[in-house]
């Protein structure tokens, strides 16, 4: 059978329309040779996401984004279905995250596998979850830096309210004033300055001879190192023998002694005892005074009269009856 230019035609035409429909579908997710399943994700904002977005794994591609739709419940979300492979199982603790995917802006699905052994089935909804867009990481970054340049700010105004109220008037004189006297002070340390230059260039012989002799002292006190450690040794020997001997013992007891000796004063100075009433009494004393010049009279008298009181006869025993003088 001759088929005429027409059935030719008719047969590419259609040929063409049905590869037509078939690649709009495949790049819109649909491909009608092979098996895909079928979930669904809701999204509060997809922020740009678009049919045939790619969907990742660990940024290896396992399918796209399929229809995208307004929910008819009135909440203004975002009903997203997503095409998979067979091959890939999807625990139901999965999540399907709204990503870019480069520097441009482009958007795509991250799944985050779960970590269940319970499997989701072809038209289950998956947990949806987005990341911060460019606007909101901006915002991110920008916070803290506003917060600091706002307490920056701050700081600038307080320190601009110190400043003027430096600068004032009285203030400017005040500080002219301290300039002054700082410069004042200057002078003076130079001329202090010059002056102890001016002594030590006039007493530099001195220095040098002190100095000398500080080195010689020290020279001295190397060379007689050893016997300054002997000095200092015997004085340790000192030490460590008054420490073992009962110094303490002796120290009490001269405490006593001189406890008893004041108690014996006070005593004396009461006129308790003998000895106190001799302190105490000046009659004794004159007696005493009297009785001794009584006795120095005495033997001025037997020196000079020694007859009076020693009778030595020569010739015979002395005449009683002879009347004395």
């Amino acid at each position: 059978m001759k088929l005429t230019k027409e059935v030719k035609v008719g047969i590419v035409t259609t040929i063409a329309i049905g590869c037509f429909i078939y690649g709009f579908n495949f790049l819109k997710g649909k491909d009608f040779f092979s098996t895909q399943r079928k979930f669904y994700a809701v999204y509060q904002d997809i922020d740009g996401l678009v049919d045939a977005n790619p969907m990742l794994i660990n940024g290896f591609r396992v399918g796209m984004v399929g229809d995208i739709e307004l929910m008819n419940d009135g909440s203004g979300k975002v009903l997203v279905t997503l095409v998979l492979d067979d091959e890939v199982n999807v625990p139901k603790n999965s999540i399907a995250r709204v990503v870019s995917s480069d520097l441009l802006g482009s958007k795509a699905i991250q799944l985050v596998l779960g970590t269940g052994t319970d499997y989701a089935e072809s038209g289950d909804t998956l947990v949806a979850s987005q990341e911060d867009n460019l606007k909101q990481a901006v915002n991110k970054t920008i916070a803290p830096l506003q917060k600091k340049a706002e307490g920056l700010i701050s700081s600038i105004d307080s320190v601009m309210v110190v400043v003027q109220q430096v600068f004032n008037e009285s203030a400017r004189q005040n500080l002219a004033k301290s300039f002054e006297n700082i410069k004042d002070a200057i002078a003076s340390l130079e001329t202090t300055s010059y002056r102890l230059d001016t002594l030590v260039n006039s007493e530099k012989a001195k220095i040098s001879s002190i100095l000398s002799k500080i080195n010689h002292l020290a020279g001295t006190l190397d060379e007689n190192s050893g016997k300054l450690a002997n000095v200092i040794n015997n004085f340790s020997n000192i030490s460590d023998s008054l420490a073992q001997s009962n110094l303490k013992q002796a120290i009490n007891n001269a405490d006593v002694a001189l406890s008893q000796a004041s108690s014996i004063m006070t005593k004396i100075n009461k006129g308790e005892g003998s000895l106190g009433l001799l302190v105490n009494n000046d009659s004794l004393y004159r007696k005493l005074d009297k009785s001794s010049e009584d006795l120095d009279k005495l033997l001025k008298d037997l020196r000079i009269n020694p007859e009076r009181y020693v009778h030595i006869s020569v010739f015979g025993r002395k005449d009683r009856n002879k009347p004395k003088e």
